[in-house]
């Protein structure tokens, strides 16, 4: 049986992608978040208060899960669920004063992990698997958009 020497770039960026999670993981721990948590804390940056559904649409996974993520966060006191001034019957997800102050930090350590990673590469390098990886990204986005219409 022949064997294709050439990896599969997808096997490739999840290996890279769980190294880095492990490792950004026990970095975050420092700061009291988790890499799971990421989406949520991105999107609650600077303020912002929004629903469960839009968290859920944000991050792009189950309501189930983002209800288990945010049950946790809010017993961790990452989060806080207060009355949608709108809507009184609804509550908005905000972050807790304590951990949007944490926030800064924890994206500095991020960011400066992903630069030493990216480090033995050259600049031009770096553009250009940013530009393959947006390209990728968004084809798998279309794909689960198409999917979730059908």
């Amino acid at each position: 049986m022949h064997m294709d020497p050439t990896p599969n770039p997808m096997k490739l960026i999840g290996r890279a992608a769980k190294g880095f999670a492990r490792i950004a993981d026990a970095e975050l721990r420092h700061y009291g978040f988790a890499t799971g948590q990421l989406p949520v804390l991105v999107a609650l940056k600077g303020g912002k208060a929004l629903s469960q559904a839009e968290l859920t649409r944000i991050a792009r996974v189950e309501q189930s899960s983002m209800a288990q993520l945010l049950n946790r966060m809010e017993r961790d006191g990452i989060v806080e669920r207060l009355p949608d001034p709108a809507d009184g019957r609804s509550r908005l997800i905000s972050l807790r004063p304590e951990a949007a102050r944490r926030l800064p930090k924890a994206k500095a350590r991020m960011d400066a992990l992903a630069a030493g990673v990216l480090a033995a590469l050259a600049p031009q390098d770096v553009a250009h698997l940013t530009a393959l990886l947006q390209q990728i990204t968004e084809r798998l986005d279309a794909l689960v958009d198409a999917g979730a219409d059908s």
